[in-house]
């Protein structure tokens, strides 16, 4: 049951309507921006509430239990505070979002309609749709440690303590054969796939400070998971992390880190569940074992 305050009841009961949504968002970084469907801006709780941003309630789903309810926004990218680069650079990433029905004629008379966190952020061209997720959202993150074979640490953090400065080159693009993969002249002798999994960083071009997961590499060719924000360049600077698939033996061989694994490698996994019962000589017809 929500509760309405005295004041949102009232105008609501009065007839003719005069509401608005507005969306308060607070990234973690501390910045608050805030966004209407209204014609005009609104001042709301002390932070101003932009009206020319395009932006538009989609759809949105209210779930009972623990399901996780949600909903989209979509709007235009513009100077007023949302840029393609800090998008793509994850700075919206987990923002707080407070969804507000407001009366236009007086901000003060509003109600909450959702508290969420913006999730994935789908991009075409000069627009956007940002994803809303509720708070039962955050029952799915994993909490403490998780019973696996593979290494759960990421290559470099405090529990792995692998140092990345020893595992990063330097390279220029050379081509740009897809708009997703790139051909490119590296710096230093290593093996083909050790930067699969990895991490790229543009330290040059359009696209500098920015980053993106490297989905294979196979000498100066890089394929990367998704495609820059903003078009590449030949010549443009990039510096390249190794990956690790997590796997015991990658840790210990290519990293001599084995001693700060994070999984579990010797437990047992399906073959053993599925292996035929000692003494059976491989006759399984569903008949008993012991007679």
């Amino acid at each position: 049951m929500r509760d309405i305050p005295e004041a949102f009841a009232a105008h609501l009961a009065g007839g003719v309507t005069t509401l608005c949504r507005c969306w308060s968002l607070r990234r973690r970084d501390g910045l608050a921006l805030g966004f209407t469907d209204h014609d005009r801006d609104l001042t709301v709780a002390g932070l101003v509430h932009r009206a020319r941003t395009g932006l538009d309630a989609a759809e949105a789903s209210a779930e009972s239990g623990f399901a996780v309810s949600g909903g989209d926004v979509a709007g235009a990218l513009s100077s007023l505070g949302l840029t393609e680069a800090d998008i793509a650079g994850g700075l919206y990433d987990g923002a707080a979002v407070e969804t507000w029905l407001v009366d236009w004629t007086n901000p003060e008379t509003r109600l909450l309609l959702n508290v969420a966190t913006i999730g994935e952020v789908r991009r075409e061209g000069d627009a956007f749709v940002a994803e809303l997720r509720g708070l039962a959202h955050r029952l799915d993150a994993e909490r403490g440690r998780t019973y696996r074979a593979t290494c759960e640490a990421d290559l470099g953090d405090g529990r792995c303590r692998v140092d990345l400065a020893a595992w990063r080159i330097a390279g220029r693009v050379t081509g740009v054969p897809e708009p997703a993969t790139l051909a490119a002249a590296l710096v230093g002798d290593f093996p083909d796939g050790l930067f699969t999994g990895g991490r790229l960083a543009w330290t040059e071009g359009a696209n500098a400070g920015l980053a993106a997961d490297v989905r294979l590499q196979l000498g100066g060719l890089i394929e990367l998971w998704t495609t820059p924000p903003r078009p590449v360049a030949t010549g443009d600077a990039f510096t390249l992390t190794a990956g690790c698939d997590k796997r015991l033996a990658t840790c210990r061989d290519r990293f001599a880190n084995a001693i700060n694994f994070q999984g579990f490698p010797h437990m047992p996994g399906n073959d053993t569940v599925m292996r035929p019962v000692p003494g059976s000589d491989s006759i399984l017809d569903g008949g008993s074992l012991f007679r």
